[in-house]
């Protein structure tokens, strides 16, 4: 299944379900995206006789939404791609070697923003935006101490996320937080796809481009943590909680390792592609 928060007209956001290029309601089944995580199998099989007796609407005439407004910080890591890791390091004049551990950094939960949402650039700020595509996953259920072999079972589903970074807030201080945080710099969408419609994860193309130009493209099997480890790692004396969003990195080709470096503008367009997931498409607006 494929689930989308979505408004009509600047009316309250509802949840509704992804079939081809409609929606269909689901008000009246699960009031938030959480309440749909939350959902036993029985609650899911309720969706699926409302499914089959509501009208649907086309998704031409929603806006969505950012699918879910998380409960704590993002979850991301960092030079999870040994292409991005390696590009970053000659950057920023670093030894070039591969990460032992998962390289682990939070983005506030006011940065998380909708697939067409744009991306705000005040220049006062920060003058080296720069984009990162990642697929992201969401936690289905509570669990602590999970095993790598028993990972998958936690997982409710993914969505396109796009971790833009500050870069020289990034760098002012020893933690990621700040350059990670801006308000509106974590378009996520378009809506969540469930487990089930992605059993193979790690062979998925991913591509982020700026105004129709190709600036990264790779597939989820060069992660250097897969997500069974990555979630192994992460509930290792840590809960993690049914709507967590973890982001598993992005690969090469980011604005700050090219040569020069190409940092977003306003009015660029930032197109941001999981196969089997969907596409972001946020414009860059000076504020």
């Amino acid at each position: 299944m494929k689930f989308a928060r979505y408004e009509v007209n600047g009316r309250s956001p509802k949840i509704g379900l992804v079939v081809d290029n409609e929606l269909i309601d689901l008000s009246g089944v699960a009031p938030s995206m959480q309440a749909v995580i939350n959902l036993s199998n029985e609650g899911m099989a309720m969706i699926a006789q409302h499914a089959n007796r509501s009208s649907r609407l086309p998704l031409s005439e929603v806006k969505l939404l950012a699918p879910l407004l998380p409960r704590r910080n993002v979850m991301c890591l960092g030079k999870n791609y040994a292409d991005h890791a390696h590009e970053m390091q000659k950057a920023n004049d670093e030894p070039v070697e591969l990460p032992k551990y998962p390289v682990v950094f939070t983005k506030a939960t006011t940065a998380v923003s909708g697939p067409t949402d744009p991306v705000p650039f005040n220049p006062q700020l920060s003058e080296k935006m720069d984009y990162e595509v990642e697929l992201a996953l969401i936690i289905g259920k509570q669990g602590k101490n999970i095993p790598a072999e028993q990972a998958m079972e936690y997982v409710f589903g993914y969505m396109v996320l796009n971790d833009v970074t500050a870069r020289d807030l990034q760098r002012q201080g020893k933690q990621f937080f700040k350059g990670k945080s801006l308000d509106g710099c974590c378009p996520t969408g378009p809506w969540i796809v469930t487990r089930d419609e992605l059993p193979i994860p790690h062979d998925l193309e991913i591509r982020c481009l700026v105004n129709g130009e190709e600036k990264q493209a790779s597939n989820t099997r060069n992660m250097i943590f897969d997500i069974p480890i990555t979630i192994a790692y992460l509930s290792n004396g840590m809960t993690l909680l049914p709507g967590d969003i973890i982001a598993t990195g992005t690969p090469d080709g980011v604005g700050a390792a090219r040569t020069p470096p190409q940092f977003l503008r306003p009015g660029d367009v930032l197109t941001s592609i999981v196969e089997g997931v969907g596409e972001l498409r946020n414009v860059v607006t000076a504020v």
